[in-house]
């Protein structure tokens, strides 16, 4: 990759604990990223949402699913150049403030960045920027998930409500001038929706107006349409990239996209979408109908929006 020029990969939500902890310990740190690895190892910026507490705690709270990897698992992470975790969601605080902080210690000794949650609200909102190619890429994580965990003078992490967004409005202002980049990496909305609901949006279009260049939307588990709003890349939801969840025949959550953004002079230049499909634990680049499918329906989902995206998932720009 050229100086002044990079790639940003974004997935959705990689969940490595439950029976992926269980499968990774059987089969090795490599074997959840399939044969989309070698993409992963290229040169270029890995983002993720980190949809698990990293820890040795044995101390769930009380709700409906609770997930955690052990700690060495963070070698498969390491495995695939992941460069950012957001930890602003619903899963962070699956094993109280001990599996957070936990975490936080664990991605922090292995250099993985991270923002969206921390020991107290100023941790939780501190961005991440990362240097790539001579080009700064700033990273705020943030969720409307669980209020309760709500960082303050205690830990938790950067809870947003899109109703009241000048708090993180605040972030990105004060982000801007600092970065050729900026992206906002939000887990937000109800589960299994096809698409954003118009506060979303709106909410969007106002992030974008103050500066931001990528919105990273995940929660959904199941991708959602994209949309440009000028010149900029809106992901409203990526979708689940590893998990072990029950497959939704109809909504089909096992089927997402790994997003390659271009950067060049500072300036998105290209956009391009490649199909993935989790199987046995493991996520794969779709081939086949499964890759015709997941453009069909991102080019129907997006065509909402006015944007065009080819059946060879470039993003018209």
């Amino acid at each position: 990759m050229m100086k002044n020029s990079c790639t940003i990969r974004l997935m959705g939500d990689v969940m490595i604990g439950r029976t992926v902890n269980l499968k990774i310990s059987e089969s090795g740190y490599e074997y959840p990223w399939g044969d989309v690895l070698p993409l992963l190892r290229e040169e270029g910026v890995n983002i993720i949402n980190l949809e698990t507490a990293i820890t040795t705690s044995t101390q769930p709270v009380p709700k409906v699913f609770n997930f955690k990897a052990d700690p060495d698992k963070v070698n498969t992470l390491k495995a695939a150049n992941i460069r950012f975790a957001n930890l602003a969601n619903n899963h962070i605080g699956d094993f109280g403030t001990g599996g957070l902080k936990e975490t936080i210690h664990i991605l922090d000794n292995n250099s993985i960045a991270h923002s969206g949650a921390g020991l107290n609200i100023i941790e939780a909102k501190r961005p991440v920027i990362i240097e790539e190619n001579n080009i700064s890429i700033g990273i705020i994580g943030c969720t409307d998930n669980e209020p309760s965990w709500r960082a303050n003078t205690h830990p938790g992490t950067f809870f947003i409500t899109i109703d009241d967004p000048e708090e993180l409005e605040s972030e990105v202002v004060k982000l801007r001038s600092k970065v050729d980049v900026l992206i906002v990496s939000i887990h937000w909305g109800p589960n299994m929706e096809m698409e954003p609901n118009k506060r979303q949006v709106q909410f969007a279009h106002a992030l974008i107006d103050l500066g931001v260049d990528i919105i990273h939307g995940h929660s959904a588990h199941i991708f959602q349409g994209i949309e440009l709003y000028k010149g900029k890349i809106i992901l409203y939801d990526t979708g689940d990239f590893i998990d072990d969840y029950v497959v939704n025949d109809l909504l089909r959550n096992d089927r997402s996209f790994l997003f390659e953004c271009t950067i060049k002079d500072k300036k998105i230049s290209a956009f391009k979408l490649r199909p993935v499909i989790i199987q046995n634990l493991q996520v794969s680049l779709a081939t086949g109908h499964d890759k015709e499918y997941a453009i069909a329906r991102i080019q129907f989902l997006s065509s909402v929006f006015g944007t065009r995206i080819t059946n060879e998932g470039e993003v018209v720009l």
